[in-house]
């Protein structure tokens, strides 16, 4: 087939939809933290991010993936290629395979990875426990006041979330910190965030305009995962509850959405999972503001645990680390729960700068602390800081970000400039494309891509009007990158 298009390419260009641009931009990086942003359908969002963060995706997957697995990685891609353990919705695959394509186009694969890697490293934590491997896994602590706790202070109120997320500090993973803004084209789907590390299309730490949910490793769970259970991965489960426009459809978003998308998985989970998650206070009862839940794959399988439980900490306050509480009623309690239980002392007046020094002093995981930050959802606040400088985040000044801003619909500038003098039709086709060009892409180079990542041909623009016969290609979407100027596509029928 390859050589079959390269004798074709020897008058033309491989066909393309009118000048498409890459549908997302890097909206800034500083402070060791990559922010981008994302917008369109899953393939279109998912190859803008491989084709705008592939360098860093590739030294993710070098650097720490590949490593983390050792020999066993055939063993981890064999998991997601049977989805008997493990299953994963097409819509997630499909965007995998998008941010492999992206990262193909802009040449910046050098992992030489395709989507199966991809969906290891975003389910890593559920296969190590299939396979019966220990794990790197972050810890991870949360901290939750509302109500009459705020009453008083700046919130007034006005819900609040911190979260640490403590790791080892792997140099591979502090390089390659990410916030990803997904700006969705589905009608069922709302803006949300992604804050994690390159290559994460889902969530470990993540927020809507209403909900943040975060994930921590249950340490004290020693059981092991059931197979043929096909598990939904934990973080495609989180990732789920804050795209959704309402995950279970009654017309509100709280921690109910959190709380159903996890009961759906019926057989629990790979490991043992604490999830944190944070709506509004105007969401009404306690159990729909704050919520933590201890997830395992053996019973009990789904325990969840609000401010009516009763755990050693008063009021409208709730908070979490690493160890299970209501959970078979362990109530295991780690030196970070006391000493923030302490800090809050009668759990009354708590405001924002409060929420975050309560964790700041008495829950960091000390030099593996990777990310801190905050949730304030009805004062539109966002606040992170990250490991960097030879710093962890605790020590570091936070970044302040506006969360109406953050998902706003507007998408700025476009990472390419609109590119004009290009045109073809019919699109989508079926045997014969006709196309022309301004002479300004004359000399230029190409090349063509399948939407799995394959390079079906490349070579350089020699005419400016030429008819392309593709009915040799199987139907699907194809990619064609020109220079350095655009990134296009079109439909083979």
């Amino acid at each position: 087939m390859k050589n079959f298009l390269s004798i074709i390419f020897v008058f033309c260009i491989f066909p393309a939809t009118i000048a498409q641009n890459i549908n997302g931009f890097i909206q800034s990086d500083s402070a060791n933290l990559t922010v981008v942003k994302l917008w369109g359908t899953h393939y279109e969002r998912g190859f803008a991010y491989g084709y705008l963060l592939g360098e860093q995706i590739s030294d993710m997957v070098d650097g720490y993936i590949k490593p983390l697995f050792g020999p066993y990685l055939d063993d981890a891609r064999q998991i997601i290629i049977e989805g008997e353990d493990l299953q994963i919705d097409s819509v997630y695959i499909i965007e995998a395979m998008a941010v492999i394509a992206g990262m193909d186009s802009a040449g910046t694969n050098y992992a030489n990875i395709d989507y199966i890697d991809g969906l290891v490293f975003n389910a890593f934590l559920d296969i190590l426990k299939l396979l019966g491997l220990t794990d790197d896994s972050p810890g991870c602590s949360s901290l939750m006041n509302w109500g009459d706790a705020t009453i008083g202070t700046d919130l007034n109120g006005k819900s609040v979330i911190s979260r640490h997320i403590d790791w080892t500090p792997d140099q591979t993973i502090i390089d390659n910190q990410v916030m990803a803004i997904h700006i969705p084209a589905e009608a069922d789907e709302q803006p949300w965030v992604m804050v994690g590390f390159a290559g994460q299309m889902s969530v470990l730490s993540g927020f809507n305009q209403n909900i943040a949910v975060f994930q921590h490793v249950m340490s004290d769970f020693y059981g092991s995962a059931n197979l043929g259970l096909a598990y939904e991965p934990i973080w495609l489960t989180l990732r789920k509850s804050i795209e959704k426009l309402d995950f279970n459809n009654d017309g509100v978003n709280n921690t109910q959405d959190v709380r159903d998308a996890i009961e759906i998985n019926s057989n629990g989970f790979a490991d043992g999972f604490i999830v944190t998650a944070l709506a509004p206070s105007s969401a009404g009862a306690d159990s729909l503001i704050a919520l933590v839940a201890e997830l395992a794959p053996q019973p009990p399988l789904l325990t969840f645990r609000s401010n009516s439980y009763p755990d050693n900490i008063p009021g409208d306050n709730l908070y979490a680390a690493n160890f299970e509480i209501k959970r078979n009623n362990h109530n295991h309690y780690c030196n970070r729960y006391y000493a923030v239980k302490n800090a809050l002392g009668d759990g009354l007046e708590i405001g924002s700068e409060d929420n975050w020094q309560i964790m700041r002093d008495n829950s960091n995981g000390q030099t593996g602390n990777i990310q801190f930050m905050q949730f304030i959802p009805e004062l539109n606040i966002f606040k992170i800081t990250v490991h960097s400088d030879g710093l962890p985040a605790y020590l570091n000044d936070p970044l302040s970000f506006d969360i109406d801003q953050l998902l706003s619909v507007s998408t700025g500038k476009s990472y390419f400039k609109k590119t004009s003098g290009i045109k073809l039709f019919p699109n989508p086709v079926n045997d014969v494309l006709s196309v022309s060009v301004k002479k300004q892409f004359i000399d230029l180079p190409y090349s063509v891509i399948s939407s799995e990542g394959m390079i079906m041909a490349e070579g350089y623009l020699t005419k400016i009007k030429f008819m392309i016969h593709v009915n040799q290609l199987k139907p699907g979407i194809y990619f064609i990158k020109i220079g350095n100027l655009s990134v296009l596509k079109f439909v083979k029928l």
